[in-house]
């Protein structure tokens, strides 16, 4: 369990650090600028946090919602800002949603000695 828990919340973080990376590559307006790096910082953080509190993957789904939305109202300086954003705000909604392995089997889990 804890190894595909590890991977897709992986995926979720390097998605996370790829909008930080992403926000000083090139020109974005002030707006697009700070959205990106807040909700990629954001987005690691909770990636982390939902390693050891599954429930809180959600808070990623919340984020990916409000990338998605903010794509397309905040102003951007160049259309590569707004599908960068909405194409990274898809992949985090849906690696959000995927489960852990508890989760999908509905099993107990049992410490290891």
């Amino acid at each position: 369990m804890q190894r595909r828990t590890a991977t897709v919340r992986g995926i979720n973080i390097a998605l996370g650090v790829w909008l930080v990376i992403s926000a000083f590559l090139w020109r974005h307006s002030q707006g697009q600028f700070t959205n990106i790096w807040v909700v990629g910082a954001l987005c690691v953080l909770f990636a982390v946090l939902a390693i050891w509190a599954p429930r809180a993957r959600y808070l990623n789904t919340i984020l990916a919602i409000w990338l998605f939305v903010s794509a397309w109202s905040i102003p951007a300086l160049s259309a590569g800002t707004v599908w960068n954003n909405a194409l990274v705000a898809i992949g985090i909604f849906i690696v959000s949603l995927v489960p852990t392995e508890v989760a999908v089997r509905g099993a107990r889990t049992v410490p290891r000695l």
